[in-house]
C-alpha cells in the first residue's frame, strides 16, 4: 500500500497575519488562497514537497457548528491548545533562530527531549502549537 499525507488542516484567525508567519518567516510557498463570504483558506507547503500542504481554515467554518461550539474552539485556539503539527529540519538552530528573529512566540528553546528528541516549540499567530524536530 502507498499512502502519502497530502493535506494537514490547521485553523487561523488572521489571514494576513498568518501568510507572512507560513510564507516570509517558515519559508513555505504558497499553493492556493482562496476567499468565499469573507472567509480565508490559504494552502502552503515547503517548496522541496510539493505534494504535501498544509490548509489553513477559518475556525469552525463547518455549518454544522453551533454558536457554543464554535466559540469552545475559538476559546482552545486563544489557550494555543487546539491545533498542533510537528515539523522537522536537518538544522533545528538555524530553524529556531529564523523563527525568533521573525517575532514567533517561543515556547521551547531547542531542547534535547528524555525521549530521544531534540526540538524546538513555537505557536502561529492562532496559537496552533508547532513542534520542531531535528533531523539525525
Amino acid at each position: 500500500m502507498d499512502i502519502t499525507i497530502h493535506y494537514a488542516f490547521l485553523p487561523h484567525t488572521d489571514p494576513d497575519a498568518t501568510l507572512a508567519f507560513y510564507r516570509d518567516t517558515l519559508g513555505f510557498e504558497v499553493r492556493n488562497d482562496v476567499g468565499f463570504e469573507g472567509m480565508r483558506w490559504i494552502t502552503v507547503g515547503p517548496p522541496n514537497q510539493p505534494g504535501t500542504s498544509i490548509v489553513l481554515h477559518p475556525p469552525a467554518a463547518d455549518p454544522g457548528i453551533t454558536d457554543d461550539e464554535r466559540r469552545t474552539i475559538l476559546e482552545l485556539m486563544a489557550k494555543g491548545s487546539y491545533g498542533a503539527l510537528t515539523l522537522a529540519s536537518k538544522d533545528l538552530d538555524a530553524v529556531f533562530d529564523r523563527l525568533q528573529a521573525g517575532g514567533a512566540e517561543v515556547v521551547q528553546e531547542p531542547t534535547e527531549q528524555p525521549y530521544g528528541v531534540r526540538d524546538c516549540a513555537f505557536r502561529d499567530p492562532a496559537g496552533n502549537l508547532l513542534r520542531i524536530n531535528e533531523l539525525r
